[in-house]
């Protein structure tokens, strides 16, 4: 009967954090730096990673990397390259989610909101990180044509496409992450 309920209460946990994730990141679309809009979806995706494994993690960005795929902000590179804008999109969110689940996992044991921490750290890191290697492999000649900018992509890519957004984005990810996993730690004592 208890594996029961742990595969309910983890599949509801899920289903949630799936629900938030994309509200999130519709509502993010409104909430602009720059050019672009700021991603605060990474959150629950640290959260799911930390509280369900990496697994979640992992399906929690690639339903990121949906959401993002459909979003206004996506055509400039979908017109240009389809495929690979939807490829980096799902990439860079499921394997950011993963990574978090496999670095919170690796750390919970000796320090369980280091671990948060750490994974808050690594979502970020890796979504812009793929982001920033997708758009060097498909997207510097449509960058550098739109900001007519010729040989000056990758500094457009850093500073104006990732810039102020990954450093948002991490400021965010590890202040909200650690507490709302402790707040869900302590709920779930009070049930007990």
């Amino acid at each position: 009967m208890e594996s029961k309920r742990f595969n309910t209460r983890t599949l509801t946990g899920v289903a949630l954090l799936t629900a938030i994730v994309v509200v999130l990141q519709l509502l993010g679309s409104f909430i602009r730096f720059g050019t672009f809009s700021i991603s605060l979806v990474l959150v629950p995706i640290v959260v799911g990673a930390a509280l369900y494994g990496a697994w979640a993690g992992c399906w929690l960005g690639f339903v990121f990397g949906i959401v993002v795929v459909l979003q206004p902000d996506t055509v400039f590179f979908m017109s240009y390259n389809a495929f690979a804008t939807v490829f980096v999109c799902l990439l860079k969110g499921a394997a950011a989610g993963f990574l978090s689940g496999v670095v919170y996992r690796a750390l919970a044991k000796k320090n369980r909101y280091l671990a948060v921490l750490a994974a808050a750290i690594v979502c970020p890191v890796v979504n812009s990180g793929i982001f920033f290697l997708g758009s060097l492999l498909f997207f510097i000649p449509l960058i550098e044509e739109a900001f007519g900018a010729p040989g000056q992509g990758v500094k457009i890519v850093l500073l104006v496409m990732i810039g102020g957004n990954f450093l948002f984005e991490l400021l965010f990810n590890i202040v909200l992450s650690p507490v709302i996993v402790r707040l869900i730690d302590l709920g779930r004592k009070r049930i007990k």
